[in-house]
């Protein structure tokens, strides 16, 4: 195997279609399926959300173009990690990957699982009579022990290796999208809805609190569509990376945007505005409405079993970060060791599950969702920056176009929804700050007290 497919311990095995369907994967989690109502509650405006959920989407895909960019240029297990160590300084790439450690992965494997076992218990509410029978009264308690569960379930299946696990991943991501289109053909065809719910709700006002409340809705949305960069993190597996990196960044992209908007026109299609407000379950309300109630708990059992897609994705993109950390002497060297067997960073994998099992059991990832999106803004601010770098150095591989206007349209707008928020959410604002900033003293503690201490290499 030569060094330039062998990479680290990491071999590169993946084309293009396994790749695209990670980025999908990582994209359509519980952010489209609970995200709505709780839009619809702040906006009252149908056709507002709408906008934004288009323009969340033209977000992503420039979000998209740029990373593209620069992981046909470092093509490397990290994704933001190796770009802003290379570009800027190994400081600012260990906090995109201690925020990625805290909130960018352990975090939404927690909410997939969460999301899982809602809908789960809302198609086959027996579980709950069934935990009840054997000593746990406290539904919420099964909710989390049956999430604790479907997290260790794909721990062990990508503790096998990267082939066995990406072909579990490919047939849970096709599922989904079949799961999702044929609602929405079926939806639009043959259920009972009423286009008219599009021109229902308040007028809005574009005051400055109207504005913030854009932003932060904004904020939510982008988080849906978080996991378009979801190749870059795996770059070192990755066949003919130049290539594959930007087409599997854009491809993914484009089609989970238009599944998202499609998605959401439905669920007004479906749902009057003033019934939508603050629902989660949103999925399920709108096939109650379409096609009655006993419909609503059959697709209730297939989302629960389509979120097994992104709690796969994420567990299989997070372990590359931590083993990308540790490699560089910024991590515990345990999690940059590579199963001589199946090659997966087994440790790295366990690590990250045992966090997420962790928020799920504790009952504090309610807060941690909360202030999710605005931590996971920052950093890609950072790295779109970097396209400017990256170009002055003459280092690019391939130049997407649009450039300097792509990303700079990308950098102006993410900044504008991070400071709208921060009026809005201060508390939730200020604690994802101040979790980037408690990384910087552990920097100094990975690079130079332990190190010395021969913990790390």
């Amino acid at each position: 195997m030569s060094d330039e497919n062998h990479i680290n311990g990491l071999e590169r095995k993946l084309g293009l279609f396994p790749v695209t369907n990670i980025v999908i994967a990582n994209m359509i989690g519980t952010g489209i399926f609970v995200t709505s109502g709780l839009l619809m509650a702040g906006l009252n405006n149908p056709l507002i959300m709408i906008m934004l959920w288009v323009a969340g989407g033209i977000m992503a895909l420039l979000g998209a173009m740029c990373y593209g960019e620069l992981g046909a240029a470092y093509p490397s297990a990290g994704g933001e990690y190796i770009f802003l160590s290379k570009l800027f300084h190994p400081l600012v790439g260990f906090l995109s990957g201690w925020v990625s450690f805290i909130v960018g992965f352990s975090a939404p494997i927690a909410a997939a699982s969460i999301g899982f076992s809602e809908y789960f218990v809302r198609a086959a509410p027996q579980v709950i009579l069934w935990g009840e029978a054997i000593g746990i009264p406290d539904p919420q308690l099964i909710k989390r022990i049956l999430s604790a569960l479907v997290i260790l379930l794909f721990t062990l299946v990508h503790l096998r290796g990267l082939k066995f696990g990406t072909a579990i991943q490919n047939g849970l991501t096709i599922y989904k999208i079949i799961l999702l289109a044929g609602f929405l053909i079926i939806g639009f065809l043959f259920g009972k809805g009423d286009i008219g719910h599009m021109v229902q709700g308040l007028e809005y006002s574009f005051d400055f609190g109207g504005w913030k409340t854009i932003g932060l809705s904004f904020l939510w949305i982008t988080f849906a569509y978080s996991g378009w960069n979801a190749s870059t993190y795996i770059g070192s597996e990755i066949r003919n990376p130049v290539k594959n990196i930007p087409y599997s960044l854009l491809l993914g992209t484009g089609l989970v945007m238009v599944l998202y908007v499609a998605l959401n026109i439905l669920f007004v299609y479906a749902i009057p505005p003033e019934e939508m407000k603050g629902v989660l379950s949103i999925g399920g309300l709108a096939v109650g409405n379409l096609f009655g109630k006993s419909w609503e708990q059959i697709f209730s059992l297939l989302v629960s079993f389509a979120l097994f897609s992104s709690i796969s994705a994420f567990i299989i993109l997070g372990p590359r970060v931590y083993f990308a950390m540790a490699k560089r002497g910024h991590f515990f060297r345990f999690a940059s060791k590579v199963h001589p067997r199946t090659q997966a960073p087994y440790l790295s994998i366990i690590i990250q599950s045992v966090i997420a099992i962790i928020m799920v059991m504790s009952g504090t990832f309610d807060q941690i969702l909360t202030f999710m999106g605005f931590s996971l803004g920052i950093f890609p601010i950072i790295a779109v920056i970097g396209v400017f770098k990256l170009r002055s150095t003459g280092k690019s591989k391939i130049k997407m176009p649009g450039f300097p206007y792509v990303p700079g349209l990308y950098i102006s707008i993410a900044f504008v929804i991070l400071l709208l928020a921060i009026f809005e959410r201060p508390v939730e604002s200020f604690i994802a700050i101040g979790t980037v900033l408690v990384g910087i003293p552990a920097y100094y503690l990975f690079s130079g007290t332990i190190k010395n201490k021969n913990i790390l290499p």
